[in-house]
């Protein structure tokens, strides 16, 4: 893996802030397929980590027209009527990737639940609260903090809920 260079994304600086400990952990972009399962997976691997622990941000539009944030296994399929229940919505949809910057203020592959332009309701899987610390993406394609999960529920009043698809 080469060498990064270790800036500070406006997740860590909101992090700082709020006294919040966490750790920085970057990798080299563009290896993978962004946005994919298996790109969730390669980074994963590609920093050691158990895929697990490592929630990948997916924004929704509900019914309602509201916008929630759901945080999931990156190993895992998002449920989409599990995520509408969590919410109270008849259904959602994920955003379509030309409306995730106007929204979020990320781009596809870095979107965080942390510092996005609104705080909109977010819903982490309930295997969250299973790990000391999981990973979520520090705002930025390369870059991804580790962090403890109560802190962050606590930091963005998430809730935890059953969201991902069951195999088999």
């Amino acid at each position: 893996m080469a060498k990064h260079k270790e800036e500070k994304t406006n997740v860590m600086r909101i992090l700082d802030q709020k006294k919040i400990p966490y750790t920085a952990r970057f990798y080299e972009e563009g290896e993978g397929p962004e946005g994919t399962r298996e790109y969730g997976v390669h980074v994963a691997q590609a920093l050691g980590q158990d895929p697990a622990r490592g929630f990948k941000t997916l924004v929704a539009r509900g019914a309602s027209k509201g916008i929630y944030v759901f945080e999931v296994p990156v190993a895992e399929t998002l449920d989409l009527k599990k995520a509408a229940r969590a919410v109270g919505e008849k259904s959602i949809q994920l955003l379509h990737v030309s409306e995730i910057n106007a929204v979020t203020g990320y781009i596809r592959g870095g979107c965080s639940p942390v510092g996005m332009k609104k705080a909109y309701p977010t819903v982490f899987h309930e295997t969250v609260t299973d790990y000391d610390t999981v990973y979520i993406s520090a705002g930025k394609i390369g870059a991804q903090v580790e962090l403890a999960p109560g802190a962050l529920l606590e930091l963005l009043g998430a809730e935890t809920a059953d969201l991902i698809v069951k195999e088999g």
